[in-house]
């Protein structure tokens, strides 16, 4: 039978391995890459910038969280930021779908964002308290 730690676990696991592959997509190379998928081209030095900033934020966040997965001292804090970087993700793309409607490419974003966001919610009440 599996531990439930490691259960307890997957969820940072998982999310650092999307949010650090994500990353990876935002800022390699933004200017080869986002073209091809959002169909936007990124010239603009500031822009590769803040494209190259949100691939460290991302990187940090994951790494973080796979601290908090190898060590039950930071659990707790890498499970609530991961609670709010999701649910952070989940608002802004609300508000983008109530202004904006429906993006086929992030609405699906949003919808595992939202299931990441629970899942650590779900996570946090059965192994910790707030």
């Amino acid at each position: 039978m599996k531990n439930p730690l490691e259960y307890k676990n997957l969820h940072l696991v998982s999310s650092a391995i999307i949010v650090i592959s994500v990353g990876l997509i935002y800022g390699v190379s933004p200017s080869t890459i986002l073209p091809k998928i959002f169909g936007f081209t990124v010239d603009d030095l500031e822009l590769k910038n803040i494209f190259r900033a949100i691939m460290g934020l991302y990187f940090a966040l994951g790494i973080y969280w796979i601290v908090g997965a190898r060590n039950t001292k930071y659990w707790k804090g890498t499970t609530i930021t991961n609670i709010v970087f999701m649910g952070g993700l989940v608002f802004g793309r609300l508000i983008s779908t109530i202004i904006d409607g429906w993006s086929p490419q992030y609405g699906v974003g949003m919808i595992l964002e939202m299931i990441y966001m629970f899942w650590g919610i779900y996570n946090i009440n059965k192994y910790e308290s707030w």
